[in-house]
């Protein structure tokens, strides 16, 4: 296994630096899923919630969760970004949401705290909408889905 890079010899946890790296095209894609009760789906789907569109609100929230991921996660590197999509599907048959992030950049270091806080954030913004019609709703699971680009390469879920 491969030592943890955020950890220092004398086991205190710090930024790395990135500086001597070279810059390459990398992309994140990230999952989480939302399960709630069909009728909350229902609600979802047919935008009767009265808080407005709920995919449209967790979109915004997830992008702009990953524009901000640096600020959330205290080791993360600040990032220019330059793609995040966010994709929301209502899986009726098992009612749930499938939430899916796509983060990209031209840089030094990789996407994926980016993705995966992106899908996060746009799953407890479906929670947070929904909330007042259903409170047991269950997040997760929420992971890494690919990896590509960087010194390790291709990582892709089989």
């Amino acid at each position: 296994m491969s030592q943890l890079t955020h950890i220092n010899s004398t086991g205190e946890a710090h930024m790395v630096d990135i500086s001597a790296k070279a810059e390459t095209s990398r992309e994140a894609r990230a999952e989480a899923f939302v399960e709630m009760r069909p009728e909350t789906l229902a609600m979802i789907i047919e935008g009767s919630h009265h808080k407005g569109d709920v995919f449209a609100t967790a979109r915004i929230a997830g992008i702009q969760a990953a524009k901000r991921t640096w600020e959330l996660i205290p080791l993360c590197h600040p990032l220019s970004l330059t793609k995040v999509e966010i994709m929301l599907e209502a899986q009726t048959e098992y009612n749930r949401v499938r939430i899916e992030s796509c983060c990209r950049l031209t840089g030094k270091t990789g996407v994926e705290m980016e993705a995966l806080t992106a899908a996060s954030v746009a799953a407890l913004t479906i929670y947070d909408m929904c909330k007042a019609v259903q409170k047991d709703m269950v997040i997760g699971p929420v992971r890494l889905l690919e990896k590509i680009g960087g010194k390790l390469g291709h990582f892709k879920v089989e």
